[in-house]
């Protein structure tokens, strides 16, 4: 078999649903067309094994190939972890999976299906969308690249030359998310975080978890609002901003400018730990299906005029803020092209 025919596989293994993509030797994806399935956590860790490889092969088989043609796996799968390979306690699997060997026993599933052993990476799941949104920005560039995603909680991965992500020893690496806001600046006292930490997590001023703080602080400034006539508890209300906000409403307007000003903070912090050429910035936000141009163009060049006079003259002149393009797809694509470059190393 040419060397064109091998593909690295990508497993991006959600609480709730499991998705299969794939790339050829050359990086360039196998489809743009996900496999997804449920991902049948509640009946145990080996059951949930046992239906990824069964995805897989369904893959295979819907896109003309076989198991020779496979050189290599990445698994993205969420955190916490006890060590490389074997689950924490997760607040979206059940108790089942904390302490079970994951990575052991999808190597043996998959050495058993395939009739020989693939190489198999591991590594968290945000991370694995960081490496297929550099791939995709940088083109054939070598930029070092920052992925932030807010949504209920804030993704974020480094992505360096080698097209790999920063996952630190423990595979905590870039939990970017618990580092603290510069509260003094955004003007705004310290929220709790669901990580249980109280120094103001960047998280709780950028996403999703922090809407109802955000709102219900911003409300009695709108006493007419709808929002403020509304008996709902403040958490439900907080999920129409986002629909608000495309509408051009000043609440959710004022909120969404705060949370993308709390944003351009951090990429400032980040940059000077990490000196990226690209900041990508994904989740449901960047979601065209789900908001508007006016709105995405608004919160980008809020986040990157926010950061500007806090970088480097020569950031200033290179730094560039982008959109997120490959939604659904980034995590599987982005194990599929972590299984690849690490073939190569």
């Amino acid at each position: 078999m040419s060397a064109t025919r091998h593909i690295y596989i990508g497993t991006d293994g959600g609480a709730t649903t499991s998705k299969v993509g794939g790339v050829w030797s050359d990086g360039t994806a196998v489809s743009t067309r996900l496999l997804q399935r449920s991902t049948g956590s509640e009946h145990g860790p080996e059951a949930t094994v046992r239906s990824w490889v069964e995805s897989v092969s369904e893959y295979l088989a819907q896109n003309g190939l076989e198991w020779d043609a496979v050189q290599g796996v990445g698994l993205a799968i969420p955190g916490p972890y006890e060590r490389f390979g074997v689950l924490g306690r997760s607040p979206n699997l059940p108790l089942s999976f904390a302490g079970f060997d994951l990575y052991s026993a999808y190597s043996s599933a998959l050495a058993a299906r395939a009739g020989r052993s693939i190489p198999l990476s591991f590594g968290n799941d945000g991370n694995m969308g960081g490496v297929a949104e550099a791939h995709h920005v940088r083109g054939n560039g070598g930029g070092t690249v920052v992925l932030l995603a807010p949504g209920s909680g804030l993704g974020c991965a480094y992505v360096g030359r080698d097209g790999l992500p920063l996952d630190g020893d423990t595979l905590a690496g870039m939990e970017a998310g618990h580092m603290p806001a510069p509260l003094h600046e955004l003007k705004i006292g310290p929220y709790p975080c669901g990580c249980g930490r109280t120094w103001g997590c960047v998280e709780v001023y950028t996403t999703l978890s922090g809407l109802p703080h955000l709102l219900g602080e911003m409300l009695p400034r709108y006493p007419d609002h709808e929002l403020a006539q509304s008996s709902k508890p403040i958490r439900e209300r907080a999920f129409a901003l986002r629909g608000l906000a495309q509408r051009g409403d000043p609440l959710a307007t004022e909120i969404f400018d705060f949370q993308a000003r709390a944003l351009g903070f951090h990429v400032a912090n980040l940059a000077m730990a990490f000196d990226p050429q690209f900041v990508v910035v994904g989740g449901g936000l960047m979601d065209p299906e789900a908001t508007t141009a006016a709105f995405r163009e608004r919160y980008l060049r809020i986040v990157y005029e926010t950061a500007l006079p806090y970088l480097w003259p020569a950031q200033q002149k290179t730094i560039r803020v982008l959109p997120a393009t490959l939604g659904d797809l980034s995590q599987a694509i982005g194990a599929a092209l972590v299984a690849l470059y690490q073939s190569r190393a």
